[in-house]
C-alpha cells in the first residue's frame, strides 16, 4: 500500500481513474506521478547528506536487519 508523500496517509488505488487516492488528504496522482515525486524526494534527501551520513544510515539499517533475524 503506498503512502502519500503530502501526508502520509494511506492511498488507495482507484480503478475507475487509474489514479492513487490519498484517504486523509485527498491527494490524487497516477501511478508515474507516485513514482516521480518519490524519486525527487529521495534524491533531494541524498544530496542533503554526506558520505558519513549515509554510510552511517546504512550501518544502522543493517544492525537493525540483522537484529531481526534472530
Amino acid at each position: 500500500m503506498p503512502y502519500c508523500p503530502e501526508c502520509g496517509g494511506e492511498m488507495l488505488y482507484m480503478s475507475r481513474t487509474k489514479q492513487y487516492v490519498c484517504r486523509s488528504c485527498g491527494l490524487s496522482l497516477t501511478h508515474q506521478e507516485l513514482i516521480e515525486i518519490r524519486e525527487k524526494s529521495r534524491e533531494r534527501f541524498e544530496a542533503s547528506m554526506d558520505e558519513d551520513e549515509r554510510e552511517k544510515m546504512r550501518k544502522e539499517y543493517l544492525r537493525w536487519w540483522l537484529s531481526k533475524k534472530k
